[in-house]
This record gives structure tokens, C-alpha cells and sequence, in this order.
């Protein structure tokens, strides 16, 4: 009987940020293949005793660690061992223990990694087939930070980590039966960066669960204030995330109010660093931090915008907020990988100006911004269902639903 091996380098449950709900889907869909072995890790303890309560009734076994190691430190022995920074922030050695025992007890027929980090506990010599998905190629990320900060004191460690990790991607990517991508924008560039061919690195695109995100669900009222509403969805203390409101609380959002004296920006997410809680005190912001469900303000919405500088992959905030029928405004990087068109089904712009102006003509014209958000979940409905994009794992791991 076959049973699958799960390696996540971040404990599934909740699915409440983009690279957990793409997990948690992916578990679901292998669950229905066969019997999973999850082993995983997770930020804290909190998380972990979290995860196991919900997941383990669900997996034939389930190992999860809690990280611990700082910054500085992987840093350092990455430095001394020559390897990528990410995969020590990711080592655990009591992780690595349990895989190994897992492995050698002989039961484990499948192997899917999920993120990158993950492969340095992938068997040497495993015999039956193995998937990676690398979701988005994290190399090409630190190549882009280390463009973009070329005076700071950190370029040297982005420019390290892109030379570095590239290799190690490509060198995995070598020894596993397929590497996925959450779109295929990243697979063509994995492609292009390590020579190998769609035969072996295919696109695995991101869903939505269009039954959650519904606009016709009722949610309880979030915001009493007047004036239109403009909302940014993400985990606030991730890079991109902290530079698009900054950048969009300081820049865009002025010259949205010099046609829309009320209008304001609501930052939704997670641990917002200090730097974005500073935004709050500027004309027009809130900060919410982490809120129970993200669902309220997208209905709140007049715009969801997502004015990324940096962005990998499928974004999973556009994915939602286009399920609930609100219309978007995107930069280019944010809407790159999402199949639906421009002017259509949501908004492209590339500046401050262009962005203030898409956003202020949401406002101006209700009825067309409601056009749009309708046309964007019907793309969704017919375009982004889970079951649909993850049907593929069973042909590539040679099992059947």
C-alpha cells in the first residue's frame, strides 16, 4: 500500500497565510491519494500545539518541531559551511532524526517536499518517487533584494544567498522525479536559470476555495467610518508586504485624498512590524493587525489593492479578494502569474500616479468597479478551483484519486 511522506517548512494549520494555505490544500489533495506522514516545522510552540490538535487526527503520523535558530546565526554557519542561509533556518536536527527513522522503517512509498528549505531532508538514496515543490524560486528573490540595496550592508548577504541557494535549487532539482512552481512564469525561469526541461519542472498553480470567499456570505460590519475604503490584505512583518503599504500609505495614498479627502487605507495582517504600526499616524491609515478572518474587510472594501515592488508567484490575497468580488488594483509584479485580464477583471498600474489614479476611478464609478468584481469571481469560479489545479499530483506521484 502506497503512504506519502509530507516534508512542510511550515506547519500547514491554519491555512491563515499564503504559503500554509497552499500547503494545507496540497495536504488534502495527497491525503486522498493515501495515508500522509506529515512531518513539518512550525515558528513557535503556540503554533505547533495548535497544528496537532487539528491535524493529527488526519495524518498516519504527524512529527512537527519548533524553530529556533536566529538570523545571525544561520548566517554565521551558512558562512563556515558554505551553504544557503534559508536551509539552516530551517535545520532541525530532531526533524532530520524522525525522517530518517521514517524512511528506513520502510513504509514510506511517496516523498513531497513543500518550499525549498525542505530538500535538506529528502533521502539520499530513496527509491520511489519524489516531488519538490520549490513554489516560487527563492533564488531569484535575493538576486532582486540584493539589485535593489546595492549601498546597504545587507547586499552582500542577498547577493551570497541568490549565488548560493540557485545552486542548491538546481542541484535538487536534478536529483527529484519533478519540481513544481506556482505558476509558470516561475517555472520558465527556473528553467531558464538551471537548463532543465518542462519534463521535469512544471507549473502547479494556486487555488481559491470560491465557497469561502463569497460575497454573498454575511459578515459582521468592520468599519464604521465614512469615506471609501481601500484595503491591503498579507503577513506584515514579510519584506515585500511592509514596502508596498509604506509605500502606498506614504506616496499613493495622498494622491488618492486630493480627489478623495476621506478616503482611507486599512493594513490587514499579522504581526505588523513597527514600521508599519507607524503608518497609523498618517491621514488615512489603520492598522488593524492580525484580525480572525480577513473576509470582513475585503467586503468592507471599495478597492483591494496590492501594490507590490516585489512579488513571487501566484498571490494569494488577489486570488481572495477577486473570489469576494472586489475589484483590485494591482502593480505589475503583484498580477504577474495570475491568468485574468487587465482592465477586465482587475486593474494594472506601475507608479504611484497610475495606481492613485486606478484606485481613485473605483471610487469615482461604483457601478463599473462592481462590474469588475463580478467579472473577477466568475474568472475564480471558472479558473481557480483547488481540486482542478492540484489534480496533477496524482499523475506525477503515479497514484490515483
Amino acid at each position: 500500500m502506497p503512504e506519502i511522506l509530507f516534508l512542510v517548512h511550515r506547519v500547514p494549520w491554519p491555512p491563515d497565510r499564503g504559503d500554509r494555505i497552499r500547503s494545507w490544500h496540497m495536504f488534502e489533495a495527497l491525503a486522498r491519494l493515501a495515508p500522509v506522514h506529515v512531518a513539518a516545522l512550525a515558528d513557535n510552540a503556540d503554533d505547533a500545539a495548535i497544528a496537532r490538535e487539528k491535524m493529527a487526527p488526519l495524518c498516519k503520523s504527524l512529527a512537527i518541531e519548533s524553530r529556533n535558530v536566529s538570523r545571525p546565526v544561520a548566517l554565521a554557519q551558512a558562512v563556515l559551511r558554505g551553504e544557503p542561509v534559508s536551509n539552516r533556518l530551517f535545520k532541525n536536527a530532531a526533524l532530520a532524526r524522525h525522517v530518517d527513522a521514517l524512511v528506513r522503517g520502510g513504509a514510506i512509498t511517496h516523498i513531497v517536499g513543500f518550499s525549498g528549505q525542505m530538500a535538506q531532508y529528502l533521502p539520499a538514496d530513496f527509491g520511489g518517487p519524489v516531488l519538490m515543490d520549490f513554489v516560487d524560486v527563492d533564488s531569484a528573490k535575493f538576486a532582486t533584494y540584493a539589485e535593489q540595496n546595492k549601498r546597504q550592508p545587507l547586499h552582500w548577504v542577498h547577493q551570497r544567498e541568490a549565488r548560493v541557494l540557485g545552486a542548491y535549487e538546481a542541484a535538487v532539482a536534478r536529483r527529484v522525479d519533478a519540481s513544481l512552481f506556482v505558476s509558470e512564469a516561475e517555472a520558465a525561469l527556473f528553467r531558464a536559470r538551471s537548463g532543465l526541461g518542462a519534463d521535469t519542472v512544471r507549473a502547479v498553480e494556486n487555488g481559491i476555495d470560491t465557497a469561502r470567499f463569497n460575497p454573498e456570505l454575511i459578515f459582521d460590519a468592520v468599519d464604521g467610518s465614512e469615506g471609501p475604503l481601500a484595503v491591503f490584505t498579507g503577513q506584515m512583518d514579510y519584506r515585500p508586504n511592509i514596502d508596498a503599504v509604506r509605500w502606498f500609505a506614504t506616496d499613493i495614498l495622498p494622491l488618492i485624498r486630493q480627489r478623495h479627502a476621506a478616503a482611507r487605507f486599512a493594513i490587514v495582517g499579522r504581526a505588523p512590524t513597527d514600521e508599519v504600526r507607524a503608518l497609523a499616524k498618517l491621514p488615512g491609515v489603520v492598522v488593524t493587525g492580525e484580525v480572525h478572518d480577513v473576509r470582513p474587510w475585503l467586503a468592507a472594501a471599495d478597492a483591494v489593492v496590492a501594490p507590490l515592488l516585489l512579488a513571487r508567484g501566484v498571490q494569494n490575497k488577489l486570488l481572495e479578494a477577486m473570489a469576494m468580488a472586489r475589484p483590485v488594483v494591482a502593480s505589475a509584479a503583484a498580477a504577474e502569474g495570475i491568468d485574468a485580464a487587465a482592465g477586465e477583471h482587475l486593474l494594472v498600474a506601475s507608479d504611484a500616479e497610475s495606481l492613485a489614479a486606478a484606485v481613485g476611478s473605483l471610487f469615482d464609478d461604483r457601478e463599473a468597479a462592481a462590474k469588475m468584481g463580478q467579472a473577477a469571481r466568475a474568472r475564480m469560479i471558472t479558473r481557480y478551483g483547488w481540486d482542478a489545479r492540484l489534480a496533477p499530483l496524482g499523475e506525477l506521484l503515479g497514484l490515483s484519486a
